[in-house]
């Protein structure tokens, strides 16, 4: 019993393997079938993707050939086109070099026949004074028979009796040119005067060595004049005026020879007037300070004056000169106006008689330039300046 169980274990164990064998068998060989089968649809896929992107790339080499083809047709035709263009420009070229060349071969030909002309012209010039000169040597020798004389004497009489005659027109030439040139000269003169004035017209300026100052009222009198007169004392030494208050309403009188200390004066009292207070030390500081600025103010002028004269290259010293004229007069004028006026005269007159106009001009502009120190050195101002 015992081995009949065994045994059937035994055939239960042997059919178990057997089914199962034959099971992994078919497993095995449905897996092969289906790897091959993947295999076989991979390699299809792959061939038939292979195809088209050799396809595509022989689509895209065709279309680069295609473009290259194109382009390097569209860069001959261009080429072509310039090479054309060379060409009607080289022949233009050749043909205007042959109508020139043309031309001068026929200017050629011109100067040739003119040079034949001028040589035949010569040739017969040349036996026309051959000819001359014998006849004049014909006449000669029968001068010299007839009257006696040699050439070489009456060449020396002939000459004399010219000289003579010479003389005595050149004479009366001489006192009619001096004649001529005095009328001439004088008429000339007052023409470029006169034509000089037209050009120029200048305002006269009158002023006087005094100077008037408006007060605001008549109390502003008392305190000028200060307690026992102080104010006014200082006034006067500070600035070297003297000042006239009488019975002119409103107005006090500034008098002194120097314009200069008139126009210092005049500022200092006008600032104290406006400042209201007047006492000895507020004067003398005021005075300084006037004074600056007037210094300021002449070199300023004197600048300007320059400028206006169009005359440059002045020493300073003479523009501040040039300034202190502007408060200068002569003859009810001022004498800088009256030094640009003679200025633009003088470069005037120079352009009339074609002369140098720039030192005309220097010259007028300070042919008065003594007069700004006439009041501080002796002398005329002319040999002052």
């Amino acid at each position: 019993m015992e081995f009949f169980t065994a045994l059937c274990v035994f055939a239960a164990i042997c059919v178990s393997g057997g089914v199962g064998f034959y099971l992994n068998k078919h497993l095995n060989a449905k897996r092969i079938g289906d790897a091959t089968e993947l295999a076989t649809r991979i390699v299809e896929e792959s061939r038939k993707e292979a195809q088209a992107q050799k396809k595509e790339i022989l689509l895209q080499g065709q279309d680069d050939l295609f473009n290259q083809k194109r382009e390097l047709e569209h860069e001959f035709k261009e080429r072509e086109r310039e090479l054309k263009a060379r060409d009607r420009k080289l022949q233009e070229q050749g043909e205007r070099l042959e109508e020139k060349l043309e031309k001068a071969t026929e200017k050629e030909h011109e100067l040739l026949s003119v040079e034949k002309d001028l040589s035949k012209k010569e040739r017969k010039l040349a036996e026309l004074e051959e000819s001359l000169n014998e006849r004049i040597d014909e006449q000669e020798r029968r001068l010299q028979e007839v009257s006696g004389l040699t050439a070489e004497e009456a060449r020396q009489r002939l000459f004399a009796e010219i000289e003579s005659r010479t003389r005595h027109e050149a004479a009366k030439m001489m006192r009619l040119i001096e004649a001529e040139a005095r009328e001439t000269a004088d008429r000339k003169a007052k023409e470029i005067i006169a034509c000089s004035i037209q050009r120029y017209a200048g305002d006269y300026v009158g002023e006087h060595t005094v100077t008037a100052v408006t007060l605001p009222s008549e109390d502003m009198k008392g305190r000028i004049i200060g307690r026992e007169g102080r104010n006014i004392r200082a006034l006067e030494a500070a600035t070297g005026v003297d000042l006239i208050i009488d019975d002119t309403p409103e107005t006090v009188i500034l008098s002194a020879y120097s314009p200069l200390r008139r126009q210092v004066a005049k500022m200092a009292l006008e600032r104290l007037i406006q400042d209201g207070r007047i006492h000895p030390a507020r004067i003398e500081d005021v005075v300084h300070k006037c004074e600056q600025e007037l210094e300021v103010q002449i070199r300023e002028v004197g600048e300007q004056a320059t400028f206006d004269a169009g005359v440059h290259g002045i020493h300073p010293e003479l523009v501040r000169y040039l300034g202190q004229l502007r408060y200068r007069t002569s003859f009810t004028q001022n004498v800088l106006q009256h030094s640009l006026e003679v200025s633009a005269l003088c470069g005037m007159m120079a352009a009339e008689l074609g002369m140098d106009i720039k030192k005309a001009k220097r010259a007028g502009l300070l042919h008065d330039i003594g007069k700004a120190v006439d009041h501080e050195v002796e002398g005329p101002h002319a040999l002052i300046g």
